[in-house]
C-alpha cells in the first residue's frame, strides 16, 4: 500500500487533517450584479441610439388641442379690415409671434429690453374671465371714458380712430395749452415712452409728472386702455407707440405684431389695426424701436398715409438718422414732430441733468425742442424736479401736440 507524501509527513499518533471541500456556484453575488448592470447599460444605450426623439431627457407636457369649430373658421375668413382685403395666407418665421386673433384667447409674451436685458412677462389678448366665445364676440368692444364715438370706426380687432368731418383725433385729444403764449417764447416738450407694461411705473409717471408732459403707451399689457384712461383723467395727452422692425431684428424684438419690412402692405396694415384697437383717445402715433422700418420708404409710406387719413399726428423719436418719416408726413400735410434729445440715454442723475440743459439750449436756439425719455424712476425724479423751475428760466413746458404745431408753423 503506497501512501501519499502528506501521509508520510503527518506526525505519529495523530489523525491526518481532512481537506475542506469548497462549494462552487455558477455565479457569485458580485458576478450576478455585474451581469445585471451590464444588461441595463446595454438596454439604455440601445434606447438612446435607436430612439429618434430629439427632446429625449427633456421634461414634456402633453396638451389637448381641440379642432376649430365652424364659428372659428368663419372668423378667420373675414376681411382684415375695410378696404384692405384679407390677410395673406403666406407663412413666415415671424408668424409664431402674432397675437391671438380669436376673442377670449390669451398669450403670454416675454419682452426683453434690448439695452438693459430686462425681461417683462406680458399677457395680451383675451376678454374677461368666464365669457364664452360667442358672448365675447357679440359684446360691444369697450370704449374708454371721454372718447367721442364719432371718432371711432369698427375693425375686426375693436374700435380704431377715425375722422368725422373736420373733427380729428389729433385736435380733439390734444391737451390744453396756452398756444398764444407758446408762440411768443421758447418751448420744450417731453415724451415719456414705454408705458402700459408695468402698472406701477406707469402710475408713477402719471401721478408724479406735470400734465404738460406727454405719455406714450405701448400696445401691450393686460389692460393698457385702463392705464391710458387714467393718464387722460390726469390731463396728460397720450400717444400710441407702434412696434416697428429694428436693424437687429429678431435678436432685438419689439414684440408681437411688429411691423416688418418683409411683410406686404396689407399684412402690416392688419397689424397696425390690431395696435390701434388696444386703446382710444390718443392724439397720434410714434415709433417703438423701428430703425429699419422707419427708414424703408415702401414699408413706411402706407403707415403714414393711414395715420393721416385717420386724423392722427406722427412723432419720430429721432433714433434713426435715415428716417423717411419727415418727408412722408410732409407729403400728407399731417402734424409731425421729431425728437431732438434722448434725455436718459445714460440713465444717471448727472447725465439726465446734462441732457435737460442741452434741451433748454436747443429751445432757446430754435424756439422749440422735444426730449424723449423712458419711465425709469431716476428719469421721472429728475424731469419732475427740472420742470418745477423751467418757467423761471424763461422756457415754457408744453404738450407734444403744441410743440408739433409750433414746429409746423415756424
Amino acid at each position: 500500500m503506497t501512501e501519499t507524501a502528506d501521509d508520510l509527513s503527518a506526525p505519529l499518533g495523530r489523525d491526518k487533517p481532512r481537506r475542506k471541500r469548497r462549494l462552487r456556484l455558477p455565479f457569485t453575488a458580485m458576478q450576478l450584479l455585474a451581469v445585471l448592470l451590464g444588461l441595463f447599460l446595454v438596454t439604455f444605450a440601445g434606447f438612446a441610439i435607436f430612439n429618434k426623439d430629439p427632446l429625449g431627457g427633456e421634461p414634456m407636457t402633453r396638451l389637448a388641442i381641440r379642432e376649430p369649430n365652424a364659428a372659428d373658421k368663419a372668423g378667420d375668413d373675414k376681411p382684415a379690415a375695410a378696404g384692405h382685403g384679407q390677410d395673406s395666407k403666406q407663412e413666415s418665421k415671424h408668424e409664431t409671434r402674432d397675437a391671438p386673433k380669436q376673442a377670449g384667447e390669451q398669450k403670454t409674451v416675454t419682452m426683453i429690453d434690448g439695452s438693459t436685458g430686462t425681461r417683462h412677462d406680458v399677457v395680451i389678448g383675451g376678454d374677461a374671465a368666464g365669457k364664452s366665445e360667442a358672448a365675447s364676440a357679440s359684446a360691444p368692444p369697450p370704449v374708454m371714458a371721454g372718447i367721442d364715438p364719432k371718432l371711432l370706426e369698427k375693425s375686426r380687432y375693436g374700435m380704431i380712430p377715425a375722422m368725422s368731418g373736420d373733427l380729428k383725433p389729433f385736435n380733439v385729444y390734444a391737451a390744453d395749452a396756452d398756444r398764444a403764449k407758446a408762440a411768443k417764447m421758447p418751448v420744450v416738450a417731453i415724451l415719456i415712452g414705454g408705458l402700459g407694461v408695468g402698472a406701477a411705473k406707469t402710475t408713477d409717471a402719471i401721478m408724479r409728472l406735470p400734465p404738460a408732459v406727454t405719455l406714450a403707451f405701448t400696445p401691450y399689457g393686460s389692460d393698457p386702455g385702463k392705464l391710458a384712461e387714467r393718464a387722460r383723467a390726469q390731463r396728460h395727452e397720450i400717444f400710441l407707440q407702434i412696434p416697428m422692425e429694428p436693424y437687429d431684428f429678431p435678436d432685438n424684438d419689439p414684440g408681437p405684431q411688429t411691423l416688418l419690412t418683409s411683410l406686404s402692405a396689407d399684412q402690416n396694415m392688419d397689424r397696425l389695426y390690431w395696435h390701434l384697437s388696444r386703446m382710444q383717445g390718443y392724439a397720434g402715433l410714434t415709433n417703438f424701436m423701428g430703425a429699419r422700418f422707419i427708414a424703408t420708404e415702401p414699408a413706411m409710406q402706407p403707415i403714414i398715409r393711414e395715420a393721416a387719413k385717420r386724423g392722427l399726428g406722427f412723432f419720430d423719436d429721432g433714433s434713426s438718422p435715415r428716417s423717411i418719416a419727415p418727408q412722408a408726413a410732409g407729403s400728407q400735410a399731417m402734424p409731425f414732430g421729431k425728437g431732438d434729445i434722448a434725455i436718459d440715454a445714460v440713465p444717471t442723475p448727472a447725465e439726465i441733468d446734462r441732457a435737460l440743459t442741452k434741451l433748454e439750449a436747443a429751445a432757446r436756439e430754435r424756439g422749440v425742442a422735444v426730449g424723449t425719455a423712458s419711465a425709469l424712476p431716476v428719469s421721472i425724479e429728475r424731469i419732475g424736479a427740472w420742470t418745477k423751475t423751467l418757467g423761471d428760466r424763461g422756457i415754457l413746458l408744453v404738450p407734444l401736440t403744441t410743440a408739433m404745431l409750433k414746429s409746423k408753423s415756424s
